[in-house]
């Protein structure tokens, strides 16, 4: 038997760093899926072992003891006292972008596992996701959300507009554990994600816009200057709203139609990958 799942990649509409406990950054933020995805297959093994092949975005020499898809699969089995799998991920989502690459992969391994297995409630799969990342399990649905805590608490927003977003990822990507830590030194604001979720439940594009942030701009944009580049490039085109995501590298702009977005995506003339994403809705199952 074999499965395939979608793992969809996200981003951060708002992100406010709200403190720090045991070692960890907690936050706030509105999140919301969308259609770029990695595409993992699943497929029983007889005995209880993992094997994985990685293809795409140069992971294929990820070594297996570091890959987080492998220890999610070992993490499944170990629970639930299952067989194992044999996994192939095929990356679409960039790495390094704070897109939640490697969560999303976590995230569609254990719905993978419990599809092959047929074991494992919605609290349960969360459980285990949450133990290995921390927006791993607000990725086994997706959708929009306002994540708090370490991004482990989630609360799912409903709202049926669908955005419009172009994408620029400049070289280098960022690395995380540096842009927390030159946050802790630079000077820091407090801004809130509750105006951008009242925008988002109000279906004001605009408003929603102007109001994304993200605390970890500063920092990033410091440790890779193209961030700031690619921020200014997007500013160009006089959208909604520019923002970066998650940790960076990548960052976004908000059009309030798919013909606009277009429109700015086919004038981009500078170094960046470019790609147009639109929102996903998530779907409550009953």
């Amino acid at each position: 038997m074999s499965v395939r799942v979608k793992a969809y990649a996200k981003l951060n509409l708002t992100l406010a760093i709200t403190g720090a406990e045991n070692g960890y950054h907690n936050l706030d933020s509105l999140v919301c899926t969308v259609d770029l995805y990695d595409l993992i297959k699943l497929k029983k093994r007889k005995d209880n072992l993992v094997t994985i092949e990685m293809h795409g975005q140069g992971t294929e020499s990820l070594p297996y003891e570091e890959n987080n898809a492998v220890k999610a699969a070992e993490a499944y089995i170990k629970t639930f006292g299952t067989g194992g799998a044999d996994i192939k991920i095929f990356k679409n989502i960039p790495v390094g972008a704070g897109m939640g690459g490697s969560s999303a992969d976590i995230s569609g391994v254990l719905r993978g596992m419990a599809m092959l297995y047929g074991k494992g409630g919605e609290g349960q799969l969360k459980e285990l996701a949450d133990a290995l990342g921390s927006d791993t399990g607000y990725l086994l649905t997706g959708g929009y959300a306002r994540l708090t805590g370490r991004g482990e608490k989630v609360e799912h927003i409903k709202s049926n507009l669908r955005l419009n977003f172009l994408l620029l990822l400049p070289s280098g990507g960022v690395s995380t554990a540096q842009c927390y830590r030159l946050y802790d030194s630079l000077p820091q604001t407090a801004r809130l994600s509750q105006p951008a979720t009242d925008a988002l439940l109000n279906g004001d594009v605009e408003e929603l816009g102007r109001n994304m942030f993200n605390d970890l701009y500063a920092p990033a944009s410091k440790l890779n200057g193209g961030v700031q580049t690619a921020f200014e490039e997007l500013e160009s085109f006089s959208p909604s709203g520019v923002n970066m995501t998650g940790s960076g590298s990548g960052v976004f702009a908000l059009f309030d139609s798919a013909e606009m977005c277009a429109y700015a995506k086919s004038r981009y003339t500078g170094k960046c990958r470019c790609i147009q994403l639109r929102s996903l809705v998530w779907q409550k199952k009953d």
